[in-house]
């Protein structure tokens, strides 16, 4: 007599699954031993599919375990809610900002320099381009300019709960240094694609 109703799409669960299996195997070349995966509505906020690991029973590589509802840290995926702070606080995509070498006083240690994946400078260009880039250097920078308390703000409206107080972060937030869930950052990520809805 049990009857279960979910937003769950079986079509879309079974490509996640296949789409994790193949992403799992790509991973082992970055030393990487796990995968997930969460597709969200973004009209609707409902879940159509979600694979928590490549395999529920490897418990060595994170089975018996949800991934995408634990906290993890999220890299470069951060940096749209940075740039979207800075755009809340008046700062445009067309703002101008320098991709050079840089240095950031860093609370309790002597400095912060930040460098990109690939290690080059591209000098100024727009927020626009650095973003669609992911360059590393103009993000420190955008989120020094939008701040760092306004940033975990922003993620916080979209629905992100695992970020602290602004006094645990430094300006590696923008990088992913800190821990958000799967899950949440999918749903954030599907406002963006709702026009802020």
């Amino acid at each position: 007599g049990l009857k279960v109703i979910t937003s769950i799409d079986l079509s879309l669960q079974d490509k996640a699954e296949a789409a994790i299996e193949e992403g799992a195997k790509r991973n082992k070349n970055w030393r990487a031993t796990n995968a997930a995966l969460v597709a969200i509505n973004p009209n609707t906020g409902e879940v159509l599919a979600m694979v928590g690991s490549k395999d529920y029973f490897d418990v060595a590589n994170d089975g018996n375990v949800n991934v995408t509802t634990r906290p993890r840290q999220p890299g470069s995926s951060f940096k749209p809610i940075v740039y979207a702070t800075a755009f809340k606080r008046a700062y445009t995509p067309n703002t101008v900002i320098f991709d050079v070498p840089s240095e950031f006083a860093a609370q309790g240690a002597a400095s912060y320099k930040p460098n990109n994946y690939d290690g080059q400078f591209r000098g100024p260009g727009t927020m626009r381009v650095a973003l669609a880039n992911s360059l590393n250097v103009p993000s420190v920078k955008t989120l020094y300019l939008a701040g760092i308390q306004e940033s975990i703000e922003t993620a916080r409206d979209l629905g992100i709960t695992t970020l602290e107080s602004a006094n645990r972060y430094g300006l590696s937030l923008v990088l992913g240094g800190a821990e958000v869930t799967l899950l949440e950052e999918t749903a954030a990520f599907g406002v963006f694609a709702a026009d802020g809805m």
